[in-house]
């Protein structure tokens, strides 16, 4: 009577269960019924509204099986779902996909390594199953917290802690294909669920011993391979993230990354947040690198106050991230990476200095060790600035020289790089970086014409340092010119002054001086005559100081040098020489005789490069005779580590020197017009001479007014003079004064008859703006504004303040007063 019972109670039971009991085995090492299951996957395609019972009695049954620890059953219940799911695409799937996630849940949240396994390879299928019509309502924070967690295992079995782990990505991965498809339904994107996700792979990509054979594009390891090393399957999983990442939800993406960096401490060393930043520059579309840009950026700011090793490795991180993104779109973030890093670089000299100054007197290892650390701050910066500027653009590469150029500190002038508070050091240290910075971003720029590389706005902040008392600064001036002038590539064949045989072996290339170029030179030519005259000037000059002016000399005549242009050179060099024999600034003997192996070597290359054979001839012979007779007057003895130098140069023969009128003659017969070789080269004298000197600054409170003709210092004269016999005579004695004023009438007649007019033009407006500017510092300092009787008003600390006084005890004048 029971067994009938029982029959009767399972014949009135729902088709659907009775189709699902079928499905388990007695056994459940027997596994699957295949039969029934065809049987049950056959009633829901044809009856898909029956789908929900099914999955709710599946997953009642599972839940049941996992509470009795009956595993068997579990792994039939889930294979059964499996199946059900690749089987149905029908509307009414969704409240099956329910349950069917909810069965995933309670796999997930058992404690059984084998169950989860099992319910992320179910949801995996799951994943990749294409629904028609997005689920609005169907969330899966549960299911990012627990992969998460997943990803982060700790078991104490090595094979175990693995397996979950790869779970947990793969499971992550599900999660990312599921939701980022459909735009409706971008709740993956939010910070709560990207916090969780980005740091899970980034903690599984560390364990990689191998960094470098991962950086640079995707690479394609073997299905077994990914599947088996959870380092690899979670940098699969992270660009797969990245690529799908649009415009809104990068940011969301990267600052995660600086989070994990940040807390694990992997700035320093960087070598995982170097490969970190490659992958992202690498997946992410090229349209927004500039927003990883960006991101860099602003957490070098939060992050300025820490330890110098820090920043320099978010710096290198950066200049990673600028090299593969330099030649792409990078936005309107340019001049906001060199703000920044400009920024940046002040702080660290800041830094620098004030440890300096906080342990002056006590030299110990800490301080040393910080100084130093903040100068790999500074190289980290100049080279990522140097490296972005040297790949953009040329039509962006010349606005950043001029943004650069506009920061560099000038004594005298208003910069916007605020330097007042780091002192003379701090200054100089800040230009030379800067300097360093422009010399990089020079490097490899082809202008077509001259004036494209150096317009005025640019050339003048330029040369300005080339006048300051440090060889160092002056050098740099000198290598960036040489990056702009030459245009063929022919300054590596110039390195090193010397005299060469034969001009036509280092094989110079040079195209024909254009009409821009000659234009050039025109305005500009006597610019950079004046700026080489003063810079072999310099009682600091080295070796490699004379090395760069004769490259400089040499480019000119390579690359802009007419006619014309070769007269004021040669006008140029006699003035050098002039300049090392007369000595009128007290030059060390080194600099004299290093001033006239220039010379030496600058004509030599000159009356090769123009090819007259008298010229070469007196070059050739005034060589030779030096060679024997003085060899302390060619480069390549006098900058030997010890060499004998004479102990004046007065008493030498005119034939160790180069003569004005022998070139004249041999120039003179090949068709040159020779005449202004007799007017000696003078340099202009501009405001460059008080701006950038450093030996007197200019006090507001006293000003000396000079009212002699011309600034420079040795144009000064003393105004007491002893009273000898002989000044008396030479008082009395008119018939010589009248002698030297003729003489002097001669020179300016001859001046102005010969000169070019750009040069006199130059010195007129000079000696205009020189006045100009004496007369309005006398003004400013003798006009005073009435006084007034309600008050005085008195200066403290450079603020003005107004003293009032009552109404009753002002003085008024009598008029005033009846």
């Amino acid at each position: 009577l029971s067994a009938g019972v029982c029959c009767c109670c399972a014949a009135l039971r729902p088709r659907y269960k009775r189709l699902v009991d079928n499905i388990f085995p007695e056994d459940p090492k027997d596994g699957l019924v295949k039969a029934d299951m065809e049987k049950l996957t056959f009633y829901a395609v044809s009856a898909p509204e029956k789908l929900d019972r099914i999955g709710a009695y599946l997953a009642e049954r599972l839940s049941r099986d996992v509470v009795r620890h009956r595993y068997g059953y579990v792994l039939i219940a889930m294979e059964a779902l499996d199946q059900l799911l690749m089987a149905c695409h029908s509307q009414s799937i969704k409240p099956f996909v329910e349950s069917f996630l909810h069965m995933v849940a309670k796999l997930l949240e058992s404690g059984e390594p084998k169950l989860q396994v099992l319910g992320t390879n179910s949801f995996v299928k799951f994943a990749n199953i294409e629904e028609d019509t997005p689920s609005y309502h169907r969330r899966y924070d549960f299911f990012v917290s627990r992969f998460s967690a997943m990803c982060h295992s700790c078991d104490h079995d090595p094979e175990i802690q693995n397996e979950i782990r790869i779970a947990g990505i793969r499971g992550i991965q599900g999660v990312v294909r599921k939701t980022v498809n459909d735009e409706l339904r971008a709740t993956i994107w939010e910070p709560q669920h990207m916090d969780k996700i980005v740091p899970s792979l980034l903690f599984n990509m560390q364990k990689i011993e191998d960094i470098d054979s991962r950086i640079g594009p995707p690479s394609s390891p073997t299905g077994g391979e990914k599947e088996e090393n959870p380092a690899l399957l979670a940098e699969n999983c992270f660009r797969e993230l990245l690529g799908r990442a649009t415009y809104g939800n990068m940011n969301n993406a990267v600052r995660p990354v600086f989070a994990h960096l940040d807390h694990h401490r992997l700035w320093d060393p960087n070598e995982f947040a170097v490969s970190c930043f490659k992958i992202i520059m690498y997946s992410i579309q090229a349209q927004y690198s500039h927003h990883v840009i960006q991101e860099i950026l602003g957490h070098l700011d939060v992050r300025k106050r820490d330890s110098p090793r820090v920043r320099a490795g978010i710096i290198q991180v950066l200049l990673e991230a600028v090299a593969i993104a330099a030649k792409g779109s990078i936005g309107p973030t340019v001049l906001e990476v060199f703000n920044t890093l400009l920024k940046h670089l002040r702080i660290s000299v800041d830094f620098e200095l004030g440890d300096r100054r906080s342990s002056a007197g006590s030299a110990t290892f800490s301080t040393s060790s910080k100084e130093s650390d903040e100068r790999i701050v500074q190289n980290a910066i100049i080279q990522t600035i140097g490296f972005f500027g040297s790949n953009l653009p040329d039509y962006q590469r010349s606005e950043i020289m001029m943004f650069i150029m506009g920061k560099v500190p000038v004594f005298g002038t208003s910069q916007s790089l605020d330097t007042s508070h780091l002192g003379d050091l701090g200054t100089r240290r800040i230009q030379i970086m800067l300097l360093r910075s422009l010399l990089m971003v020079t490097s490899g720029y082809k202008a077509t014409t001259i004036t494209n590389a150096l317009p005025p706005p640019f050339l003048d902040p330029l040369l300005s340092p080339s006048l300051m008392e440090d060889s160092e600064l002056r050098q740099l001036v000198l290598e960036i010119l040489h990056n702009l002038i030459d245009r063929h590539d022919n300054r590596a064949k110039l390195r090193g002054i010397r005299i060469i045989p034969d001009v036509s072996d280092l094989k110079i290339k040079r195209d024909k001086i254009s009409r821009q170029d000659v234009s050039f030179m025109k305005k500009h030519g006597q610019q950079l005559y004046r700026h080489i005259y003063l810079g072999c000037k310099e009682e600091d000059n080295v070796q490699k100081n004379f090395e760069l002016l004769f490259t400089s000399l040499a480019l000119i005549t390579i690359e802009l040098a007419n006619e014309e242009v070769v007269i004021d050179l040669i006008r140029l060099a006699i003035a050098l020489q002039d300049l090392a024999i007369i000595n009128e600034d007290n030059l060390p003997m080194f600099n004299r005789c290093g001033v006239m192996a220039l010379v030496a070597a600058y004509l030599n290359f000159l009356s090769q490069m123009i090819a007259v054979p008298a010229f070469c001839q007196h070059v050739s012979k005034v060589i030779e005779t030096r060679s024997l007779e003085a060899s302390y007057f060619l480069p390549e003895t006098i900058f030997k580590d010890k060499c004998n130098l004479p102990k004046s140069l007065e008493k030498h023969e005119k034939n160790l020197f180069f003569l004005t009128n022998k070139i004249a003659e041999s120039l003179g017969g090949s068709g040159y017009s020779v005449e202004r070789l007799s007017v000696p080269y003078v340099p202009q004298v501009t405001d460059e001479d008080r701006l950038s000197r450093r030996k007197s600054i200019v006090d507001t409170v006293s000003i000396q007014v000079d009212i002699l003709p011309g600034n420079n210092t040795e144009d000064k004269v003393d105004n007491t003079e002893e009273i000898t016999f002989e000044a008396l005579k030479k008082a009395i004695d008119n018939n010589g004064l009248e002698e030297q004023e003729k003489e002097k009438r001669r020179l300016v007649i001859e001046k102005f008859q010969k000169a070019p007019f750009e040069e006199i033009a130059a010195q007129c407006e000079t000696k205009a703006h020189l006045l100009h500017d004496r007369l309005a510092q006398i003004l400013e300092l003798t006009i005073r504004p009435p006084p007034s009787p309600s008050g005085m008003m008195t200066i403290t600390a450079g603020h003005a303040h107004y003293q009032s006084v009552p109404v009753y005890e002002m003085k008024f004048p009598d008029l005033c007063v009846y």
